[in-house]
């Protein structure tokens, strides 16, 4: 790299048009595109010369480098030391904003999940919505990192985005208000007949210790607990260590997760240790189009242990790993470095995680209903001899959350098949 940068520098410096037989030998020798650096070397001496206004080589220089990341994949960035910051402030669960997780398609920026209770979920905004303006600023052109810090701003400010949506004719303008975007990964509750239910927005360096926690407090009120549904709709990922944590905590022993580069020696192995938090009882993943990168390295490898059943619909197919390399002066490369695959060697990338019962979207209406005539509306019936129960509340879980009703009732099914097999 530092030879590659000497001679670019070389190249930079000669006439354009000029020729250097011991450059030209060495370049040669180290497959070196000389002609290219003089073309470059050519252009940015124009641009300085005859662009409308000055411009200082460099602002110069950042562009080209960003530019030459720009085409490798949407994950690939260069980042000033404000970049820098951001994106060790994401990993600490507290930032700034409008509370979405972005990315780059085709030039757009495209919505991979809102956060849970941030402006953005609270304005109806979904996984895949498209957005073509942000205030007067078209994103089209724009780096991912530029339409972020336009997202960004101060608490209580507002922003304006032009969304389109798919199967929508026209785009919409949904105005938001910058809020503190404070990220819990984790949340728990108690579902009906002693069935858990556990959800992880973000993996965060703590994330797994957070998720035992939460099963320890669920366990604590329901000792007989009969299964657990683990949600990770619309979590966009995060930090590795924090997905595989908390794969280990249901998996007694082999592969998690393994990312492999462009050697074959730069395969990377993260098994499992013995324990597991539910002691083998049943468990259901829910996962959607919003579920992404870390959230399907847990999937995949529930999956491929036969561990979990998947239930939903196909993750988002984000399997690369990104590499953070610091530079000088606070810079660092975020560089897309290899790709993730879970342990039956399935690759994640452009692909996603298929789900073993998939849900498709819905929306249910509870219906009343007229039941017929039964034994206990004929007169003079007889009793039944039992002690009258009282039947179970009406619950609304399947028009407040598809999804989540049918994973439980999946998991209800799994309960019951198991007791019956004893």
């Amino acid at each position: 790299m530092k030879r590659f940068l000497c001679l670019a520098t070389l190249a930079l410096a000669l006439p354009v048009h000029a020729s250097n037989p011991g450059l030209d030998a060495m370049a040669r020798q180290q497959d070196i595109p000389v002609t290219e650096l003089r073309v470059f070397a050519e252009v940015m001496e124009r641009i300085r010369s005859a662009y409308v206004e000055e411009i200082d080589d460099r602002t110069l220089l950042e562009a080209a480098i960003r530019g030459m990341l720009l085409d490798l994949d949407p994950h690939s960035a260069y980042l000033t030391p404000n970049e820098f910051d951001d994106l060790q402030v994401s990993t600490s669960g507290e930032f700034g904003g409008v509370g979405m997780e972005v990315t780059m398609e085709d030039g757009f920026v495209t919505v991979v999940t809102p956060l849970d209770d941030t402006p953005a979920s609270r304005a109806g905004i979904q996984a895949s919505d498209i957005i073509l303006k942000i205030d007067d600023t078209f994103v089209k052109g724009m780096t991912l990192n530029e339409a972020v810090e336009l997202l960004r701003g101060e608490i209580g400010t507002d922003v304006e985005l032009s969304v389109m949506r798919d199967g929508e004719d026209k785009p919409r303008t949904v105005t938001l208000t910058r809020d503190r975007i404070r990220i819990q990964s984790v949340r728990s509750e108690r579902l009906e007949d002693s069935y858990g239910y556990v959800r992880v927005t973000q993996f965060q360096n703590n994330t797994g210790r957070d998720v035992q926690r939460a099963i320890e407090r669920i366990r604590q009120e329901q000792p007989a607990l009969k299964g657990l549904v683990l949600d990770l709709r619309n979590n966009p990922g995060g930090v590795l260590g924090g997905a595989v944590q908390v794969a280990d905590l249901f998996l007694d022993d082999g592969l998690i997760v393994y990312t492999q580069g462009r050697d074959a020696e730069s395969r990377i192995n993260y098994g499992a240790s013995r324990g597991d938090v539910i002691d083998g009882l049943p468990l259901v993943v829910l996962v959607n189009g919003g579920s992404a990168s870390a959230s399907e390295i847990v999937a995949g490898a529930l999956q491929d242990h036969t561990r979990a059943v998947v239930v939903g619909r196909r993750t988002f197919g984000k399997g690369s790993v990104q590499t953070v390399l610091p530079l000088h002066e606070d810079r660092a490369l975020k560089l897309t470095t290899a790709r993730y695959y879970t342990p039956n060697g399935r690759s994640i990338q452009a692909d996603g995680i298929h789900p073993d019962i998939t849900v498709n979207v819905a929306r249910v209406e509870l219906m009343e209903t007229r039941e017929g005539i039964r034994e206990a509306d004929l007169p003079h019936h007889l009793a039944s001899g039992d002690t009258p129960q009282e039947g179970n509340a009406p619950d609304d879980l399947a028009s407040r959350d598809y999804d989540l009703y049918q994973a439980l009732s999946i998991l209800k099914g799994i309960h019951l098949s198991r007791q019956r097999a004893h």
